[in-house]
């Protein structure tokens, strides 16, 4: 079977001298393994006027040319690779042995981002406007499609001693997304969805794909079974704060950092842990007012999003959330307490949780 190579696009906007060495590997590794590296027009262009690198042996190309390639260059925190490199780092150091899988992971989130930009009919993606606005529905699934595909393709680029376990998690934790986003769409129509339900939700919808990161870089690394189970219960916990962060930057947070309009989940009803906790701790007239809001068929749309943020406000609910978000993060903490590594291998893990906590975006 002939194999076709992969093309990987390089984007940025800022670049740090002092990391060129790692970049360049990250580069010399992908080369090796027969793909074909090209840079952004404009961050080439930025890169040869500013650090004088060399990089002529590398093509480019301009940013939107691609669909894939356009959703890769949204930017993004990258918190999956980076945690599955960080689980792998525990115990070993060689973690270019593990790029393509970590590859794989950002990929398939990207996949789950486009299709649900899709299903929210979401007008931006960190910035920028979403695929289906740019080009169309039909360019969306398609490319979302084989982003599936290639992710799979780079998962499987792993130690064929670890290839079925990994394949196994990978499987279980796509299915498991899938059911979580299943159940967000049928939150959609419902009034009555409790707390709990939300809570699972997100932890299928977010929490998993975090978890299977650093499970798969412990399983890659051949870390003991114990230590994998407990960064896979690290990850759920650290997911769940993160999604419900989300929530509340969607209501708090800038929108020029935030990377999307501010108020989204508001203006759709989303049934977020703000909105679910606003009907439960309202007085009556609050309630009132909560009903005349998500049941209005037409809309100011920043009047509305100041008036259910003042409801916010008046019922506690910033303060609410705040709180749960530190709940699950303190939680998070006892499953790392127990991988059995020395502390101070834990420290770069430590300090990106705490990194991700803190973020406004």
């Amino acid at each position: 079977m002939t194999r076709q190579n992969l093309r990987f696009a390089v984007f940025g906007n800022s670049f740090q001298p002092r990391k060129s060495h790692s970049i360049f590997r990250v580069l010399a590794f992908l080369e090796k393994q027969g793909c074909q590296v090209e840079f952004d027009r404009s961050f080439y262009d930025f890169l040869q006027e500013n650090h004088d690198l060399d990089l002529g042996k590398y093509a480019t190309f301009e940013g939107d040319d691609f669909e894939a390639d356009y959703v890769l260059s949204m930017g993004g925190k990258r918190i999956r690779p980076v945690l599955m490199l960080l689980g792998y780092n525990l115990y070993k150091e060689d973690t270019d042995k593990i790029l393509m899988n970590a590859i794989a992971l950002e990929t398939y989130h990207n996949y789950t981002l486009l299709h649900d930009d899709l299903m929210d009919q979401a007008d931006l993606r960190r910035g920028h406007e979403t695929v289906h606005k740019k080009w169309d529905s039909n360019t969306a699934i398609l490319s979302g499609d084989s982003m599936l595909v290639l992710a799979y393709e780079r998962m499987a680029q792993c130690d064929s001693r670890h290839l079925a376990d990994v394949l196994r998690l990978f499987t279980t934790t796509a299915l498991e997304i899938g059911e979580g986003q299943q159940y967000d769409m049928e939150f959609e129509t419902r009034d009555d969805v409790r707390e709990e339900e939300y809570i699972e939700m997100i932890r299928l919808k977010t929490s998993v794909l975090l978890a299977c990161a650093l499970k798969i870089g412990a399983i890659l690394a051949e870390a003991p079974a114990e230590d994998a189970d407990n960064l896979y219960k690290f990850g759920e916990q650290i997911g769940l704060a993160f999604q419900l962060q989300d929530d509340y930057l969607d209501v708090y947070g800038d929108s020029k950092v935030f990377g999307k309009k501010i108020g989204g989940d508001i203006t759709s009803n989303k049934k977020t842990f703000m909105l679910i906790n606003a009907f439960s701790h309202a007085n009556e007239a609050q309630r009132q007012e909560l009903e005349k809001w998500v049941n209005a068929k037409s809309f100011d749309r920043e009047e509305k999003i100041a008036a259910v943020t003042r409801l916010y406000n008046e019922i506690g609910i910033d303060k609410m959330a705040q709180a749960k978000i530190a709940y699950y993060f303190e939680q998070s903490k006892k499953y790392l307490d127990a991988v059995q590594v020395p502390a101070e291998r834990k420290e770069e893990l430590q300090k990106y949780a705490q990194r991700m906590m803190k973020r406004k975006y």
